[in-house]
């Protein structure tokens, strides 16, 4: 069998950039590591382009550990909604990370600190392999993801709240390297509350936003909201409506939040949380 070890000194984001640029027409992604499952989100997010069909066959614990990260889970939502993506789930997580194309056979390999891809083109191997991970994939169960796509949470917010919550919510994410609220980078209900307060929204508005876009429950919210608000960080006033009960305006309540940047927002709230 003839193989080339031109990738070896590529990291994974460069292998699934590089493999992308060729356009194939379907890559599958067999076995992939945590690391793995963010490269390949993040090089194809990041991609100007067209993406081939992309099909994941994944562990599916390992799946739910990466997709607690709402910027991870976010951007597969994206990819997912646009039809680039499609995740199943595999109780065979044994056997090698493979990135498999119809011209060739890339094994993911760890080597201390390093990861290289072993590459194979010979044809004979390569329409083996394709067949033989096309047909797992067929037998393979859908992985249900939950979160919303990222472009529909930006587009309502700024729609239903305000175009300056928008860019603060962005402004957030972007200055965060994960969102998983368990002391590693705040979730994502934590930073809409806290882009609320920034900018004075009513509970209720960005409750209702929240469970119409699919992060969370108004319950949820609430919950989150008045953990806040017993540690100092946001605080509520009273707003009179019409009819029924009064409505509840946030506010950020921490002078350190105050006078924090948007880009510092996240930052100065994990120190008061943490």
């Amino acid at each position: 069998m003839e193989t080339k070890s031109n990738l070896l000194n590529q990291s994974v984001h460069e292998i699934f950039q590089t493999v992308i640029d060729e356009s194939p027409d379907v890559m599958l992604v067999v076995n992939p590591s945590v690391n793995a499952i963010e490269e390949l989100i993040d090089a194809a997010t990041e991609y100007d382009g067209d993406l081939p069909e992309m099909r994941m066959l994944a562990d599916e614990a390992i799946l739910k550990d990466v997709m607690e990260d709402f910027i991870i889970a976010s951007n597969t939502a994206d990819l997912i909604d646009e039809g680039a993506l499609s995740l199943r789930t595999t109780d065979d997580s044994s056997g090698n990370s493979l990135l498999v194309t119809d011209d060739l056979v890339i094994a993911l390999v760890t080597a201390g600190d390093r990861v290289g891809g072993l590459t194979s083109d010979d044809e004979e191997f390569v329409d083996a392999a394709y067949g033989t991970y096309a047909n797992y994939w067929e037998e393979a169960a859908d992985f249900s993801l939950r979160t919303p796509p990222i472009s529909r949470v930006r587009e309502t917010l700024g729609d239903e709240i305000s175009p300056e919550a928008e860019d603060d919510f962005n402004s957030v994410l972007s200055s965060l390297e994960t969102a998983r609220g368990d002391g590693d980078g705040l979730d994502e209900v934590t930073i809409s509350l806290l882009v609320a307060a920034k900018n004075e929204a009513l509970l209720y508005d960005i409750s209702k936003w929240g469970e119409d876009v699919g992060i969370a429950s108004k319950a949820t919210f609430s919950r989150t909201k008045t953990k806040l608000e017993d540690m100092g960080l946001i605080g509520t006033e009273k707003v009179p409506i019409d009819v029924g009960r009064p409505r509840l305006r946030l506010k950020l309540a921490n002078e350190d939040l105050q006078s924090a940047d948007t880009d510092q927002l996240a930052s100065v709230a994990q120190g008061i949380l943490h």
